[in-house]
């Protein structure tokens, strides 16, 4: 498993409270895929959203995000954790 980075970009901004419902959708799907979205951030004005995600790879975390919501990452970055 490895840790991603993912960010979404959304026109017009987005609230936090839709964030949290689509985080329950991957949270709901994930265990299929064996993934494990851990946190998120957001910026609401800026319409971006975070996702720290546990994955065999970049594109089984992109398919919860589909299957759940339908919101795939604009972009994925594998990232290491600092102490």
């Amino acid at each position: 498993m490895a840790l991603f980075m993912d960010v979404h970009h959304m026109d017009g901004g987005v609230s936090i409270d839709d964030v949290v419902k689509a985080h329950q959708a991957d949270l709901a799907t994930q265990s299929g895929y064996d993934v494990q979205y851990l946190r998120y951030w957001v910026d609401e004005a800026g319409g971006k959203i975070f996702c720290l995600v546990d994955a065999p790879d970049a594109e089984a975390a992109n398919t919860v995000h589909r299957e759940a919501h339908g919101l795939v990452a604009d972009e994925i970055y594998p990232v290491q954790e600092g102490v």
